[in-house]
């Protein structure tokens, strides 16, 4: 018999659900945000940047491919728990290995089905992104004020790689940091497609570390929580700037970026998280779809006199990309890498490598 969870909203809201995934065996407590892509669910398991956060899939059928581990974006799950309204329990592709239940139980996470995702979907559009509980004793307002003070600690520290490693390539052209705040291996992926060497560092290495390496540029990754959590990042880059380095940041290495060059960065309501977002090149007025997945965005009116609006968020007008003058450095709010989604903006990883080589040859 399938056992009954339920998920408190730190505003009170309650929703009775199905068990599915890891037993619970004691309650959750996260973020509860929602994704509204249709596919690759495999990759929003996997997706670090999802670290202390709930994550709500707005299509109602999850599942039905299978989970393959070379969609991974990742070793394995870094949410705390999954929310959706039916998962496939038959799987139909031929490179399934498991179905979405035996995944989750590998990972030890608790999911959750069986619930209005619309219903919730619309309630956090409307209220804003709420901590949740997910629990299997009857829910109490007596929790409600511990719901509400929860909040996410050390969330680059806990996705982050513990040592240096390298990706070689056949016939490198450049050699390229990898800076580890929680990065998608489809970064790697496709600047090994471009044959360049890797060495990915953990978010704690210093400049002068960095600089030992001898790097061609340094690649900024994605990763969760609040971008102003990382003050040592934040200063260490703020030296990186300096020193002349091509320099390209994804999600979180974009704020950390602004950051470091004297912006600012806020919360969104309710963040953007999906394959379909809509943003504009300001510069040609092309407008392309692509993979986001984020909570907070770089100020518009904050950004230094060096740095330039490069792309806009057309549903909403937020900040979603920089050029800088004064060092060879851009860097965008979404995932041109793009896995799963869109493919639209994965030029931007040939301008990085553009960048590097007209810097290799001004340093002849």
């Amino acid at each position: 018999m399938e056992q009954t969870v339920f998920l408190q909203l730190e505003d009170g809201t309650c929703l009775a659900g199905k068990a599915f995934g890891a037993p619970l065996k004691e309650d959750v407590t996260a973020e509860v945000v929602f994704t509204t892509a249709m596919t690759g669910y495999v990759e929003t398991l996997t997706d670090p940047s999802y670290y202390g956060q709930m994550v709500v899939q707005t299509f109602p059928l999850i599942g039905n491919y299978g989970v393959n581990s070379t969609d991974f974006e990742s070793e394995g799950i870094h949410m705390s728990a999954y929310i959706t309204r039916e998962w496939c329990h038959r799987p139909s592709n031929f490179r399934s290995q498991l179905d979405l239940d035996a995944f989750l139980k590998s990972q030890n996470v608790p999911g959750i089905y069986d619930v209005d995702t619309r219903f919730l979907t619309r309630k956090i559009r409307e209220r804003g992104v709420m901590n949740g509980r997910l629990t299997a004793s009857e829910p109490s307002e007596d929790a409600l004020p511990a719901i509400k003070s929860w909040r996410i600690q050390d969330a680059v520290g806990h996705v982050t790689c513990k040592m240096p490693f390298e990706i070689p390539a056949g016939l490198p052209r450049r050699h390229v940091v990898l800076w580890d705040f929680g990065a998608k291996r489809n970064i790697a992926r496709k600047l090994h497609a471009l044959n360049c060497r890797l060495t990915v560092v953990p978010a704690g290495t210093t400049c002068e570390e960095l600089l030992a390496l001898s790097p061609d540029g340094v690649m900024l990754s994605n990763g969760p929580g609040n971008p102003k959590d990382n003050l040592p990042i934040i200063k260490e880059l703020s030296k990186l700037c300096k020193t002349g380095i091509p320099i390209f940041g994804i999600c979180l290495g974009h704020q950390l970026l602004a950051l470091a060059n004297g912006a600012d960065t806020h919360k969104l309501k309710y963040g953007h998280r999906g394959a379909n977002q809509p943003v504009r090149d300001v510069r040609s007025g092309r407008t392309y779809i692509t993979s986001q997945n984020h909570g907070y965005a770089v100020t518009n009116d904050s950004l230094p006199p060096d740095a330039v609006l490069s792309f806009i968020n057309l549903n909403d007008g937020t900040c979603e990309g920089i050029r800088y003058t004064s060092f060879p450095g851009f860097s965008v709010q979404f995932h041109p890498e793009a896995c799963g989604g869109p493919h639209d903006s994965e030029f931007l990883f040939r301008e990085f490598l553009s960048l590097m080589e007209r810097r290799a040859k001004e340093c002849r």
